[in-house]
């Protein structure tokens, strides 16, 4: 088929984010069915074709011109947007009005979302593709950006629209689900990168941090807690009202222990750690605002709920008793994230930062223990 000006009939990934919501823009994913379980855009719909459309095959997709809306918009979505191009091309040739998404899953993964949250000096930054959580921490002037993801970018753009400076990057603990940003801040930037040593592998550039210690934001501080169950070294902050929780409590859940050892007495030692990291954090006051590092499905945006309402909500947040919290969490635990040893690796200074490392992180959010 002709390529004639497909790149007027293209949809950023951006775009697509904001317009999940639009009833009148329809997104079709053409992947195969296994791809699309396993990590799919909220409110797509599937034709699995891919193999069909890497043939130039497109027997399967007229026969399925009855499941595509002719009167809305249609954003086609593949691995990488070349075979969604000829999908979508097909389609205008039959009266569709019908666009490819920029670089398909791929370009998916590496959107961010900004929200501003009630907390005076917290904004969220969610990618939707991957379910990760970073924020942009600031008051007088600076900022310091947590748990952020590789692209840099993103993040002195949401700087720069606050009139901040990034003054440091931190990480709640080494992650296992995404690479992280941390020392590529501290490098562009000149800037610390704040991390416990005891998630730290092999790295030697970082600012060591532990309980206790605070990294002074403008007039203001972060305060340390070291929560670990999900890594050894992973740890929460106290901004004011607001609980900045990393992979340790989530809205819905709580952190994986998993990650760092796979047999079974190292899952029930970190579990029964993590039961400890949670106990502590439920004797901060009720009203505590709860920002995740990670969602799931939750709709709510920004992700924030109180500590009190996670202890009428989050079941495994409430349990009272450690057993039976350990055993919930060694009988609950979901497919690992993919790659997980390899980002680890790059995390924790083991394996160099390369340029195709972040086709490592594409895929579903598996950092929650259930």
């Amino acid at each position: 088929m002709s390529k004639t000006g497909y790149a007027d009939h293209t949809m950023t990934p951006d775009e697509v984010a904001d317009r999940r919501e639009d009833d009148e823009l329809f997104i079709l994913d053409v992947r195969n069915r296994d791809d699309y379980e396993e990590w799919q855009i909220e409110g797509s719909h599937n034709v699995p074709i891919y193999d069909q459309l890497l043939d130039g095959n497109f027997t399967g997709l007229e026969a399925s011109l009855d499941e595509i809306p002719k009167d809305k918009e249609i954003v086609v979505v593949c691995v990488a947007g070349i075979t969604s191009t000829d999908a979508a091309e097909f389609l205008r040739e039959r009266g569709y009005d019908a666009k490819t998404m920029d670089d398909g899953m791929s370009g998916w993964g590496r959107v961010h979302v900004t929200y501003e949250t009630d907390v005076d000096g917290v904004t969220q930054i969610v990618r939707p593709g991957t379910g990760c959580v970073s924020y942009l921490v600031h008051d007088d002037g600076e900022a310091i950006i947590v748990d952020p993801s590789l692209y840099v970018d993103k993040y002195q753009g949401v700087a720069d629209e606050h009139d901040v400076d990034i003054v440091g990057a931190l990480d709640t603990h080494a992650h296992a689900d995404h690479i992280s940003g941390g020392r590529s801040i501290a490098d562009e930037l000149d800037v610390p990168y704040y991390l416990n040593s005891i998630d730290a592998g092999e790295l030697d550039e970082y600012d060591g941090i532990e309980d206790g210690d605070t990294v002074i934001v403008g007039d203001r501080d972060l305060e340390v807690l070291h929560t670990p169950g999900h890594t050894p070294g992973s740890i929460s902050l106290t901004w004011d009202s607001a609980l900045l929780s990393g992979d340790t409590l989530f809205l819905n859940s709580v952190g994986r222990p998993d990650l760092e050892g796979n047999d079974e007495i190292d899952i029930r030692e970190g579990a029964g750690e993590l039961f400890d990291s949670l106990n502590r954090l439920a004797e901060l006051p009720d009203d505590t605002v709860v920002l995740p590092g990670h969602f799931n499905d939750e709709d709510i945006r920004p992700l924030a709920t109180s500590l009190g309402q996670l202890e009428e909500d989050n079941e495994l947040f409430s349990m009272n008793d450690r057993e039976e919290f350990v055993d919930t969490i060694v009988e609950s635990l979901s497919d690992e994230p993919a790659n997980y040893n390899q980002i680890k690796a790059i995390n924790w200074g083991k394996e160099p930062l390369t340029s195709d490392a972040s086709d490592l992180e594409l895929g579903p959010n598996n950092c929650a223990a259930n």
